[in-house]
């Protein structure tokens, strides 16, 4: 049995590595909530409700109370990504909704999750631990990528006139295309 100390360092790097670097669709949806109001208290608002969100979901299908099924819930959660990049083209700021929209997203992300963890296995003995550790990690994988793409384009841009022409709308649409190829992939090819 692993020791309390070793569980929750081991699942916090865990849930960081989701993230950074392995979480390529994760990282693409933060980024896809943070470019459409970078300003760092707002996105960090919309990313803990994705967060508390996605922890829920992951507790329930963790713990065998929710069955996820990997071929539904992979597209879902391209077509999240794919959503939100859309949403930074075609509004010019968060609307009221896009915390509900959030909050359902992240109640998707975390039955991927729970794939990717059921796959690592989570002792028993110290389940609550371990979960609460991952989500911890994944937290703090998603700050980092707020303050990096914060401290790198919008802290020295965002106030630019052509911010939203010049960085958000190549930025979303990229990402926007990456989203729909790994959904119509993860349609046809699962």
């Amino acid at each position: 049995m692993m020791s309390y100390l070793h569980t929750i360092e081991q699942y916090i790097v865990l849930g960081f590595t989701h993230v950074l670097p392995y979480g390529f669709d994760h990282l693409l949806f933060i980024l896809s909530i943070f470019f459409l109001n970078s300003k760092l208290k707002s996105v960090v608002i919309q990313c803990s409700v994705f967060t508390l969100a996605h922890s829920v979901s992951l507790g329930l299908a963790a713990s065998g109370i929710l069955m996820p099924n990997s071929n539904y819930i992979e597209p879902l959660i391209a077509l999240s990504i794919l959503f939100t990049s859309l949403e930074n083209i075609i509004h010019s700021k968060v609307n009221p909704y896009r915390l509900f929209i959030l909050f359902a997203f992240g109640l998707i992300h975390g039955m991927g999750f729970a794939t990717a963890l059921k796959e690592i296995g989570i002792p028993k003995e110290q389940f609550f631990t371990s979960l609460i550790s991952f989500n911890i990690g994944v937290e703090l994988g998603q700050i980092v990528v707020l303050l990096l793409a914060y401290f790198l384009v919008s802290k020295w841009f965002a106030h630019k006139i052509w911010y939203k022409e010049r960085v958000v709308y190549p930025i979303s649409s990229l990402i926007g295309c990456v989203a729909l190829y790994w959904t119509i992939e993860r349609i046809f090819l699962m």
